[in-house]
Parts: structure tokens; sequence; C-alpha cells
């Protein structure tokens, strides 16, 4: 059974402000949606767009990265928040390409500390994944006719059809993105997720081929919460022992771990501190989570 307080403790202890201001508000007696905007405030830019957000990218400009995970918290804290996702979202188009993508890292980042797998270049390419992870969650926040919104979601809708499942982190985002835009394209997205559907593996387990030996990309990841459009995708059983898994798997410090590698040992628990309160939101949309609080 999960300790809810010992995931406080973890948190508490070694989280960021902004992982301990977004635990108080989900899982704490007083929730606060206020302090976590105000927390998330401090990593905006004047250009609009949001930095330092990214363990993994330690440059202060903005990136594509941050701005995803700041949509995210914005969703989570059930705020408008209309500063800062229509700032970002005026940002987003300086750092598009012709067409119509964003890149998965921009030229900014170069200089600064960085895990290896994120390549900053004078000239990136468009990214899948993150131009549907961020197309995604701004749906979510009901910003989908933005023309930065229309333009970039073309994109994604026409860069899906070369998607592989041995890239499973693009795979993610392109059914978040689905999800997102079921109200508004109903008819489209099912043909997708059907086509989704006939390419999946019997077992539901998706190989990262760029991955480390035996890496593989949860279903829950997927699927963070039982009415997501990706739950069609794999079998239940797998969903049901990736939540025995998910229970089983907070450390005797209260915390989760995370399964890729620590580059730097002062990102290690900046990850953990985000991928416990993952695993605490996903635990509960499931209904594994009891309803007492920290």
């Amino acid at each position: 059974m999960t300790d809810l307080a010992a995931a406080a403790q973890f948190v508490h202890g070694h989280g960021r402000l902004l992982e301990r201001r977004r635990f108080d508000h989900l899982f704490g007696a007083a929730p606060d949606a206020e302090a976590v905007l105000r927390a998330l405030d401090a990593y905006r830019n004047p250009d609009g767009g949001v930095g330092l957000l990214e363990p993994d990218l330690r440059t202060p400009a903005s990136q594509p990265s941050a701005v995803l995970y700041a949509f995210e918290v914005v969703e989570e804290a059930g705020l408008a928040a209309d500063g800062l996702v229509d700032g970002a979202l005026d940002w987003l188009p300086s750092i598009t390409n012709a067409d119509g993508g964003i890149p998965f890292v921009t030229p900014t980042a170069q200089g600064w500390p960085h895990a290896p797998w994120w390549a900053p270049q004078d000239d990136p390419p468009s990214s899948l994944l993150m131009t549907a992870g961020v197309t995604a969650a701004a749906h979510r926040l009901r910003r989908g006719d933005h023309p930065w919104v229309v333009e970039a979601s073309n994109y994604v809708w026409e860069a899906m059809a070369s998607l592989s499942l041995g890239d499973p982190y693009a795979f993610r985002y392109v059914v978040h993105f689905l999800d997102a835009v079921l109200d508004r394209e109903r008819d489209r997205a099912q043909t997708q997720l059907d086509a989704l559907r006939a390419r999946m593996p019997d077992d539901g387990v998706l190989k990262v081929e760029a991955g480390t030996e035996g890496e593989t990309l949860s279903a829950l990841e997927v699927a963070p919460r039982p009415d997501h459009a990706g739950t069609t995708l794999f079998p239940p059983a797998l969903i049901e022992q990736q939540l025995d898994d998910l229970e089983r798997a907070q450390e005797d410090d209260g915390g989760w771990d995370f399964h890729w590698a620590a580059w730097n040992p002062a990102v290690a628990f900046e990850w953990r501190g985000m991928v416990t309160i993952d695993a605490l939101t996903t635990l509960r949309a499931y209904g594994r989570l009891a309803a007492a609080t920290a």
C-alpha cells in the first residue's frame, strides 16, 4: 500500500519548491493552486517563454521542453494563468520551423550543462515528440484556436503518418495529442487511434530502440488516467500489472525513482520529486490511492 505521508516527507525533503507546492496542492490538507502558479512564475522569461524547468537542460533560456512542463502544471492547478500560457504561445513562433513543428531543443542550450541526449544544434529539425507534446497540452488548456496551435496541429497530423513504434516517447505524445483533440476532431482522431492499435504488439510492450538495453515505455506513461484514449491501445491486464508494479516501486525513503541515467547528481532529486508526483497522480486516477491527505 502506498505511503502518502512518506511521499510527502520525500518531496519536501528533496524536491524543488515547485514540486513541493504541487504536492501540497494535489495531496495536502489545504490545496492552493495560486501557490503552485507563483512558484511556476519564477521560471518565466522576458521573451514570454519558459526556462530551467527541464532538469536535464540547464540553460536559463526559454526552451520548448520547459513550456511543455509549464503547461502541464497549469492544467493540473486548474487556474487560467493566461499571462504565462499566452506569453509562451506567442513565443513559440520564434522557434517554429517552416513545416510548423518546433525543435526538441533550441540552439540557446549550447554552452550550458545538459544531458548527452539533449544535443543542441544550429538549425534543429522539427521534433514530432516535442510538437505533439506542447500542442496536446495547449489543446487541453483550451487554446486550440490560437494561430500557433492551429499550425502546429497541422504539422502533428501530417508527421504522425511516419510515426515509428520504435520511438515510443514520440508515440506517447502523439497519443496525448489524439486524446486532447477527441472533442474537436473525433472522427479523425479515432481513425488514427484505430490505426495505432492495429500496429501494437500483442503484449502491448513498446521497446525503445535507441534506449538502454531492455528499455521499454510504460503503458501508464501513454495512458496516465483510465479515461485517456491511450488505454484502448493496451491489454487491460498489462495496465493492472503495471499499476501493481508502480505501487511496489515506492522506495524506502518515500519517493519513486526514474529509469533513465542520472548524468548529474544535482538533477537526481529534482527528477525524483517530479516522478514521485507523477506516480501518485496516476495511482489516484486509477483508484489505487487512499483518499487520506498527507
